[in-house]
């Protein structure tokens, strides 16, 4: 055998039973002869795959037919020697350096993406979401919760009205006649403790543990029914479930359906990294309602510093508006005192 020629195996397409063949490159095309094989294949015709380090070297004809080399250096000098060296990915593959400079420009890319093509990409699907989903959502959120972890509330009848109609109040000199997104406020007994949270469609929930923490203090249940009209407002509730949807399809892609842990892991960390922004955002909202309403943005320091006593400055991870998601308490004090001044 020459130099130009390759020895290994010939399949051709139809049947498992190799025939032993050499191959060469000739200016008409891959030649291969055999014992009974004699076979011109153009060029346009043979398809060469990316080589690995390790793997067999194997050239495909378009017809099904492929032939196999021996020896896979062998099978590398003779390619190359042919001028073929295969593409710049295939040749960075081979390379610690290439694969170290994909893999950091994926890190990258992944950042990119995450930062900021997804709630950009969230925004946009959510602009041609109705607002009758948000509603049929928060209702069935406000169901599902009522079933494990609200129960009816105790304060007064008398409490509940007067906390509403301050809040009413609020709301209306902060907003143009009309103009205020549509939210109702609702109080229950919880099994959490002190909480507030804004679902989908309006629905704001204050629990009576939280009006309690705050010795009934109106200015502060304002404050955090402010904060909360300010998710409402945003549509952060539906725009997390577009994002966690968006997410997961693109995790489950990646990933592929045998990696759960794996796919729900950036899933569990794009909601809280995308909950502090949201968090900033529902704050600005409460501090510009506070003011139009005549009251001091130093109502919401207040309630830190209340839920602050309670828990004795520990993480406050089951408290819906101080959750450990959200930025942390001593930025969200300092923003409300700059307010205030």
């Amino acid at each position: 055998m020459s130099v130009s020629e390759l020895a290994g195996d010939y399949f051709d397409g139809r049947s498992a039973r190799p025939v032993k063949a050499l191959a060469s490159l000739t200016p008409q095309g891959l030649q291969l002869r055999g014992d009974t094989l004699d076979r011109v294949v153009p060029l346009s015709q043979v398809q060469w795959p990316e080589r690995t380090r390790h793997g067999q070297r194997i050239v495909h004809v378009a017809d099904g037919a492929s032939f196999q080399a021996y020896d896979p250096a062998a099978f590398d000098a003779w390619r190359a020697g042919h001028g073929h060296r295969g593409s710049l990915v295939e040749r960075a593959q081979q390379s610690w350096r290439g694969v170290l400079v994909a893999v950091a420009l994926l890190a990258v890319l992944a950042g990119a993406l995450y930062q900021w093509g997804l709630p950009a990409a969230a925004r946009g699907v959510l602009s041609f979401v109705p607002a009758s989903v948000d509603q049929r959502l928060g209702e069935s959120a406000l169901h599902t919760l009522g079933g494990q972890i609200l129960e009816p509330s105790t304060l007064p009848m008398v409490q509940q009205e007067a906390l509403k109609r301050a809040f009413d109040g609020a709301v209306a000199a902060a907003y143009p006649a009309g103009q205020a997104p549509a939210y109702r406020v609702h109080f229950h007994k919880s099994r959490i403790g002190p909480n507030a949270f804004a679902l989908p469609g309006g629905i704001i929930v204050m629990t009576d543990e939280l009006v309690k923490l705050v010795e009934g203090d109106v200015e502060v249940v304002v404050g955090v029914l402010a904060h909360e009209l300010g998710h409402v407002e945003h549509r952060h509730g539906m725009r997390m479930v577009v994002q966690t949807g968006l997410l997961g399809v693109i995790t489950s892609v990646a990933f592929g359906d045998f990696s759960g842990w794996l796919a729900a892991a950036p899933v569990i960390l794009g909601q809280a990294a995308y909950s502090r922004a949201a968090e900033r955002e529902a704050d600005v909202t409460s501090i510009r309602i506070l003011r139009a309403a005549g009251l001091s943005p130093l109502a919401m320091v207040r309630f830190f510093e209340k839920i602050g006593a309670k828990e004795g400055g520990r993480d406050r991870s089951l408290l819906g508006i101080a959750f450990a998601s959200h930025p942390a308490d001593a930025e969200r004090i300092a923003v409300f005192r700059e307010a205030a001044r």
